[in-house]
C-alpha cells in the first residue's frame, strides 16, 4: 500500500475514534454512534490532510516503510480533528433542536 493511502486510513479510524470519544465525554454533543463515527471520520480526514499540507514532515519520508513518528502524528491529528468536528456538529445540531 502507498503511504498516502495508509495515512488516509489512519486518519479515518483515528477521527472516528476521536468523534466517539468526545461524544462519550460530552453528552450534550452526542450524535449517536453512527453520527459520531461519520462526523469524526470526516473531521479526521479533513484535519489530517490539512495538517499534512501545512507540515509536510507529518507525511513521512517518501518511499520508506511505515515511519512510527509519522503514524503517531497522523493518529493524533486525525483523532483531534475528528473530535473537534464532532463537537461542533453535535453542538449545532442540539442547539437547533431546542
Amino acid at each position: 500500500m502507498s503511504g498516502s493511502l495508509i495515512n488516509l486510513i489512519v486518519q479515518l479510524i483515528a477521527g472516528a475514534l476521536g468523534g466517539n470519544g468526545i461524544a462519550a465525554a460530552l453528552k450534550d454533543v452526542n450524535l449517536g454512534t453512527l453520527g459520531n463515527s461519520v462526523a469524526g471520520a470526516v473531521g479526521g480526514i479533513a484535519g489530517g490532510q490539512l495538517l499534512t499540507t501545512l507540515i509536510p514532515a507529518l507525511a513521512g519520508a517518501a518511499g520508506s516503510d511505515l515511519d512510527i513518528g509519522s503514524l503517531v502524528s497522523q493518529l493524533v491529528g486525525g483523532g483531534a480533528s475528528g473530535a473537534i468536528l464532532t463537537a461542533i456538529v453535535g453542538y449545532i445540531k442540539n442547539r437547533m433542536a431546542g
